[in-house]
């Protein structure tokens, strides 16, 4: 089935629907991961865009429910080169297909994705659309151009929880009590701030003895104090930071009375509350390959990201906030701590999934400074 995909400056590529009709608009972006489409797809960072895979056959593996990173699938539509219709894979339980029609998301194969990836590289993310449904490229450019954008609006509000939940046997449980999880970090107490949070990191707290509750990116500070928590996790999400409502002064009333650790929007919205801003990237950081120096260390790490916003450094007191770690393709911020209170932050995904595991130390370190609070209390 013909699938015409239409971006807001007039550029067109032709291909085919492997999922059947249908037609979504959005933001057009990219990402670089040779594997981890599931991981991907169930991001909610995602939410309101086109995701086009830059690494030519999807679909190999197939998809199992071990790998989800949330209950939905985020992006609006899924664009690759090939799409490999016979996945094998002993954990496969479905394949890309199915996975897709069942979550209602348009799956398109057949067109040149290194030239549409060369496009955004040159020109910059910009909005789109792709059509079964409509195949005149003068309309279809139309629509892409009328649609708002994500600059300036709340997408979290689309992707967080409505109410709290724990964590238990690898699966939400619904409640508003902490879970209930032996093991080495000692019962410490969490609350998950959800702007749209990715499973794997409920899942790296609970398995390093984290007692977790994830909470709707709602919440106010009185609540959080009242739960007794030992520390803070803010989660990644999708869209502008700038167009969260409410997380900020909520950030600012919980900031030097708990330890806090935030990850992707989280590290943003900590930005914000630090009294800064953010900014726009051109076409954004998605993949598992991206190489951040650790300036506390030297270190190189390789991380898996997915952010099209980044925290502008020049607009924050350096008596106030340290940059930590930089992305060594644009120098952009990739991480920040405080240096008065207990917060620190990265802008890419330590939890991975997929990607790699270079920046696993990062959960250690939330959990020291949880112990030494503690401690200190």
């Amino acid at each position: 089935m013909k699938a015409v995909i239409a971006l807001e400056d007039g550029t067109v590529f032709t291909g085919q629907s492997f999922t059947g009709r249908g037609e979504a608009v959005g933001e057009i972006v990219f990402n670089t991961s040779m594997s981890g489409y599931q991981e991907v797809l169930t991001d909610p960072s995602y939410t309101g865009q086109l995701v086009v895979m830059t690494y030519p056959l999807i679909g190999t593996y197939g998809i199992n429910p071990e790998d989800m990173e949330s209950a939905a699938v985020h992006p609006k539509a899924f664009l690759v080169k090939e799409y490999q219709r016979l996945p094998s894979n002993f954990r496969s339980r479905q394949s890309l297909a199915e996975f897709l029609q069942a979550h209602g998301v348009l799956g398109v194969e057949g067109f040149d994705t290194r030239a549409l990836v060369r496009h955004i590289r040159t020109k910059g993310a910009m909005k789109g659309i792709v059509s079964t449904e409509e195949l005149d490229a003068v309309k279809l450019v139309e629509k892409a151009k009328n649609w708002p954008g994500l600059i300036g609006q709340d997408m979290v509000r689309l992707v967080s929880c409505s109410t709290p939940y724990g964590w238990a046997d690898n699966h939400p449980v619904p409640g508003s009590s902490f879970s209930t999880t032996a093991g080495s970090a000692d019962g410490l107490k969490v609350v998950l701030f959800d702007f749209g949070i990715k499973y794997n990191q409920i899942r790296i707290l609970a398995d390093k003895g984290c007692r977790v509750l994830v909470v709707p990116a709602t919440t106010d500070a009185a609540t959080i104090m009242a739960m007794e928590p030992d520390g803070i996790f803010l989660s990644n999400g999708p869209g502008d930071p700038a167009g969260v409502e409410g997380v900020v002064s909520t950030l600012r009333q919980l900031l030097g009375r708990l330890p806090i650790f935030g990850i992707c929007l989280g590290h943003q919205m900590l930005g914000l509350a630090y009294g800064g801003s953010t900014y726009k990237l051109k076409f954004g950081h998605r993949g598992g390959n991206q190489p951040v120096k650790n300036l506390l260390s030297g270190r190189v790490e390789i991380t898996s990201q997915n952010h099209g916003f980044c925290v502008d450094m020049s607009t924050l007191d350096p008596d106030e906030v340290e940059l930590t770690h930089v992305n060594l393709n644009d120098n952009s911020c990739e991480g920040m701590r405080h240096k008065r209170w207990p917060a620190f932050s990265v802008q890419y995904h330590p939890e991975h999934a997929p990607g790699p595991h270079d920046s696993l130390y990062l959960f250690d370190r939330f959990i020291d400074m949880m112990q030494e609070h503690r401690r200190s209390t």
